[in-house]
């Protein structure tokens, strides 16, 4: 095996354009919260922190899952011999050292935050991917808690960013159970206890839905306490309708509802966005006399 083709498999490990992704969530995260501009180091280090991190638990996930992916994806790196398991588990060691420099360097809330998502990161195959429902909540725990991560890195609108988090979570978690829908024979016949074999495709989806109910009643608490405006609202309520239709859809077509569930999830990330930079552009307005606040 050449150098090249190690680098190439170590890269591999890392998932890159997934751990790219976390750190772009994280700092929308910031943005949200209204951080940007009053600490961009601290926003530096946490997006970097997120990215190694999130780096490190994919290579870590890799060393454990090293036996199935041997029958199930013998291309990824360590079946096919690119990196050897302990080299995998180095790696990720060193990926996660990289990570605590740069969290530590971070208020106390996202360190906090930084220590549960590392410690679950490792756990998750080992622990938790096996058990129904369980495995699924920690991806889901861990693709929101970036948003308030990148909040608490900043020390901004925690209320904002917590319902961020918990719109984002809630329904990831949706989109993972219709998934696990979608592959149910697979999953039978490898022998997992995904939350669809262990009370059946119905009870799930209607688990799955009632998670993004409480996600999309909690969506309009911004415009509510006053932190985002009608420009907020007017992204967000299209976002949610589009999410519940999609649960719906999942009883009848899981493949197209967790399509369709992640079209809704971006659009609501991206009512966020709306929101704070209508915010941004209203002060700037404020500021040159064009109007008044």
């Amino acid at each position: 095996m050449t150098a090249g083709e190690t680098v190439r498999g170590g890269l591999e490990l890392t998932r890159p354009v997934n751990s790219v992704a976390a750190g772009v969530l994280t700092f929308i995260g910031a943005f949200v919260a209204g951080g940007i501009g009053d600490a961009p180091l601290m926003v530096a280090a946490a997006v970097g922190a997120t990215v190694f991190a999130t780096a490190a638990g994919m290579a870590i996930n890799d060393y454990f899952d090293r036996e199935i992916d041997r029958i199930n994806q013998p291309d990824r790196a360590i079946p096919r011999g690119a990196v050897s398991p302990q080299g995998a588990l180095a790696f990720s060691a060193v990926l996660f050292a990289l990570a605590t420099a740069l969290a530590v360097l971070l208020p106390r809330f996202a360190i906090a935050i930084a220590v549960v998502n590392l410690l679950a990161l490792v756990a998750y195959t080992k622990l938790f991917k096996g058990l129904p429902g369980v495995g699924n909540a920690v991806v889901a725990y861990l693709g929101g808690s970036t948003f308030l991560f990148g909040a608490a890195a900043v020390g901004g609108n925690l209320e904002t960013a917590f319902v961020l988090f918990l719109l984002a979570a809630l329904s990831t978690l949706t989109r993972e159970i219709v998934k696990d829908v979608e592959d149910l024979e697979g999953d039978r016949e490898e022998g997992l206890n995904t939350l669809p074999i262990a009370i059946g495709e119905r009870r799930a989806l209607l688990v799955g839905t009632g998670l993004l109910v409480v996600a999309v009643l909690a969506s309009p608490v911004p415009f509510v306490l006053g932190d985002f405006g009608v420009a907020y609202l007017g992204v967000v309520v299209p976002a949610n309708l589009l999410m519940l239709y999609a649960a719906y859809e999942g009883f009848e077509d899981p493949t197209a509802s967790q399509e369709h569930l992640k079209y809704g999830m971006f659009l609501a990330a991206m009512s966020f966005i709306v929101g704070r930079l209508a915010l941004e552009i209203e002060g700037l307005m404020a500021m040159l006399g064009l109007i008044s606040v």
